[in-house]
């Protein structure tokens, strides 16, 4: 099958060393605090949260839980070396319990492989007739050991999972978002989507290749997140909702367990020597997706969306951590946009 590459424009060094040193930016590692993440009234309000019973998603859903939310946790039936769903639900109810909450937390099954599976879980959520007020699209898996594996719907492993099923799953529930007073859509990114590279099938259909599948998904995604959130705003109908992609940082999570044993690739065994150097923990890498669901700072821009408070960021931002960032110059290009949007799966 043919494909297009975009080449490089003729400073080609200096992109190249300015992409470095923006993704280098990604292993910011000072200690966050509630003091920079401050505790909100979610009582009321109802979260899903995709990949929720492992990593940065399973501390996100603490915090909700602490802070009142009711969540549904989106998970698939995990591998043994991961904390299973119920055990993550039971957890967050004896949290929100704690601080005196009776809120709703539930494990509904997901998986992100099988595109018919996300359609599922949309319908059953769909069903409820509920208003969404946070989506948070982080379930992901790493890059290695699973770079020619295709999924059932003929999608390269990585790139299906860390992207085209979130992309459809928000498709599919932006009715129930829409009922909501200001909405937020969260997606986990990453600083590595510094280092992809833009390359298309034929027909225009973005699917990575047989190397660097998560470098150039998650350039996919930011460009997806610049481009859904400019249609967001053209629309009266979801103006108000506020889409933003996080990158949570260098974290030692299980994603990095890419076979659940001591056993893997030269890259699982580098990833495992710098995670006790360089890395930060699980709690502090979800505070990436805390403060980008409930912070007034990434919430709606009162200016664009007719809602929110003076100075907010509002959507289509990249945020490394807690804090906005530049991200590659491919999102602010229509033609590359328009290109990655017209690829994906719909409903």
């Amino acid at each position: 099958m043919s494909t297009t590459s975009i080449p490089d424009p003729p400073s080609w060094w200096y992109l190249r060393g300015w992409c470095i040193l923006q993704g280098l930016k990604g292993f910011e590692s000072s200690t966050l605090t509630e003091k920079d993440v401050p505790r909100k009234d979610m009582r009321g309000k109802w979260v899903i949260i995709t990949g929720a019973n492992n990593g940065i998603g399973f501390e996100a859903a603490k915090t909700f839980a602490a802070w009142g939310a009711n969540i549904i946790m989106a998970c698939r039936e995990p591998p043994e070396w991961e904390t299973h769903p119920s055990e993550a639900v039971e957890h967050c109810l004896d949290l929100a319990k704690s601080a005196g909450h009776s809120s709703i937390i539930e494990w509904w099954p997901i998986n992100m492989t099988v595109l018919a599976s996300v359609d599922e879980f949309a319908e059953r959520w769909l069903a409820t007739g509920r208003a969404l007020d946070i989506l948070c699209n982080n379930a992901g898996m790493a890059p290695y050991n699973s770079d020619e594996t295709m999924t059932k719907d003929g999608f390269q492993i990585v790139h299906q999972v860390n992207f085209l099923s979130h992309t459809l799953l928000t498709f599919r529930i932006l009715e129930s978002l829409a009922r909501s007073a200001e909405p937020r859509i969260v997606c986990t990114t990453s600083n590595l989507h510094f280092f992809g590279k833009m390359e298309f099938e034929i027909e225009n259909l973005p699917v990575p290749k047989q190397k660097g599948p998560y470098e150039r998904n998650k350039l996919y995604y930011q460009i997806w997140i610049t481009e859904m959130n400019r249609r967001l705003v053209s629309s009266e109908k979801y103006r108000h909702i506020t889409i933003n992609g996080i990158h949570p940082g260098y974290v030692n999570s299980g994603i990095w367990n890419f076979s659940g044993t001591n056993q893997g690739t030269w890259q699982e065994t580098i990833f495992r020597l710098l995670a006790g150097y360089l890395t930060i923990t699980t709690e502090q890498g979800s505070f990436a997706i805390v403060n980008a669901a409930t912070s007034a700072e990434f919430g709606p821009n009162p200016e664009v969306q007719g809602r929110g408070e003076p100075g907010a960021k509002g959507g289509g931002n990249y945020i490394n951590r807690i804090w906005k960032a530049v991200p590659m110059p491919f999102v602010d290009d229509a033609g590359t946009r328009l290109r990655i949007w017209k690829g994906l799966p719909r409903s």
